[in-house]
């Protein structure tokens, strides 16, 4: 079990294509069993016995799980069986990939390359989007592949999933090995240090510095007795200028819901919807941006055109409304666009094309378009932070604490329980489609131990047999 580490833009992905035919190397080799191959395409590193779960899904939105496996030459009965294996044996395989929710995407991925046997498995941020079941299946996969005498290369900015399952580490940074670790107690310092580099003491050393916070204004965005789908039941809430307001849940509680209904991509079955004081009734996801309202999804290639370039995707909203076409004044545009890739510290050495920018880069480009336009109010942020490294994380928490000081709303849903009390100046936790429990002052008032509870629906107490029992393996917590 071999880790792979680096900050974002380090060329962990990168090289993940390269060892399944997906990119192609400008020099050097690789070696399987002994004997140098030639990979020239996943087809191909397949039949040298390497398969892969990249970064995002793999697969066609447009076709449904069978038509992509088709595509892939999938041997079906080793796949359903290890579908089954995964917790994810109910999954219909006629339905349009589109409609299925990401982690069980993700689980389809991972089916899909064991059910080839591979002697080399790579795992590219396999667990940033599992809930903490899924998670435990993943690694107890893993583990059992360690068993059986092949490999995994696991790639993970979870530091104790790489402490759970990994025996040594490989830290890239800036696209070079600068070290290789054997994973340890104790060894997170060093590991972090390598990754860094001389920015370690800053990112590690001290606490997120949170921006001064405004006194929260007047309620920007506020859902009374909001109802969705099958899960979204009777919601209030209230989003005020000024502050960060964190959400809380568990998996399929009806975050997702929440999110698509506020950020105009679904219609409430119930409820009311205000913006601002007056109530609004968002056909689709241009009218919520027309009243300031705007999206920041985990998933990155929800939000971009990956193959136009940063300052394309930037601008994209100055452009997008009919009443703006026409002449386009560039000098103001470039400006534009320049400070808010400069604010956000974006690596832009890729910039032609967005989908050879890292994830992290690639999550602020999504938020630096929004800066950029200059018309959002209330910006709505799903889990933004998945699968990002840590200086990232820390640069993404200043600039919401800093968006909030400024006066812009807004809310966080997150995966990662201390990022509520790093980030948010109050919480809400969501149980069974419902607001549960709600939190006046999320950096002082809780802990991560707290809010796993409320997320249960459970009193002050213990936690579910099989959450006490991970933490105390030392195995990966609940997660969203």
């Amino acid at each position: 079990m071999h880790a792979l580490l680096g900050a974002n833009g380090a060329g962990k992905s990168t090289l993940v294509k390269i060892l399944t035919g997906a990119l192609r190397a400008d020099r050097g080799s690789i070696v399987v069993h002994g004997e140098p191959q030639t990979v020239l395409s996943p087809a191909k590193a397949r039949k040298a016995g390497i398969a892969s779960v990249y970064q995002e899904p793999s697969v066609i939105p447009d076709l449904d799980i069978l038509a992509n496996l088709a595509l892939t030459s999938t041997p079906l009965e080793p796949f359903w069986r290890w579908l089954s294996e995964l917790g994810a044996g109910h999954l219909d395989l006629r339905a349009f990939a589109r409609d299925v929710p990401l982690p069980e995407l993700r689980i389809v991925d991972l089916a899909r390359a064991l059910s080839v046997e591979p002697d080399l498995l790579l795992l590219d941020e396999m667990t940033a989007a599992l809930p903490a079941d899924l998670t435990e299946r993943v690694m107890e996969v893993v583990r059992r592949q360690r068993a059986v005498g092949r490999s995994v290369i696991f790639i993970s900015h979870r530091l104790i999933e790489i402490q759970a399952v990994c025996d040594r580490a490989t830290v890239l940074r800036d696209g070079e090995t600068v070290g290789v670790v054997d994973v340890v107690e104790g060894s997170e310092e060093t590991m972090v240090g390598l990754m860094l580099g001389p920015v370690a003491e800053e990112v590690t050393g001290t606490p997120v510095l949170r921006a001064p916070a405004a006194t929260p204004g007047e309620v920007r965005l506020a859902v009374r007795n909001l109802t969705a789908g099958h899960k979204l039941r009777d919601v209030s809430l209230e989003l005020r200028a000024g502050e960060v307001l964190g959400i809380v849940a568990l998996e399929g509680q009806g975050q997702d819901e929440l999110f698509a209904v506020l950020s105009g991509a679904e219609h409430p079955s119930g409820g009311e919807l205000l913006v601002n004081d007056e109530p609004k009734h968002f056909g689709d996801p241009s009218d919520a941006i027309e009243s300031g309202v705007v999206y920041v999804p985990a998933n990155r290639v929800e939000a971009l055109l990956m193959q136009r370039s940063v300052r394309d995707n930037i601008a994209l909203p100055s452009v997008a409304r009919p009443r703006n076409w026409g002449p386009i004044d560039m000098a103001a545009e470039r400006s534009r666009v320049q400070a808010a890739i400069q604010r956000l510290q974006i690596d832009t050495r890729a910039q032609a094309e967005v989908r050879r920018l890292s994830g992290g880069n690639q999550q602020k480009v999504t938020i630096a378009r929004w800066i950029a336009s200059g018309a959002a109010h209330t910006l709505l942020c799903f889990d933004p932070t998945r699968g990002i490294d840590i200086r990232t994380k820390t640069q993404i928490y200043a600039l919401l604490r800093e968006l909030a000081a400024a006066g812009t709303a807004v809310l966080l849903y997150t995966s990662e329980l201390q990022e509520i009390q790093l980030v948010c100046d109050r919480a809400i936790v969501i149980f069974g489609g419902r607001v549960v429990e709600e939190f006046a002052s999320a950096n002082v008032d809780v802990d991560e131990t707290t809010l796993l509870r409320a997320a249960y629906g459970l009193p002050p107490g213990a936690l579910p047999p099989e959450v006490a029992l991970a933490e105390s393996d030392g195995a990966p917590g609940v997660r969203g």
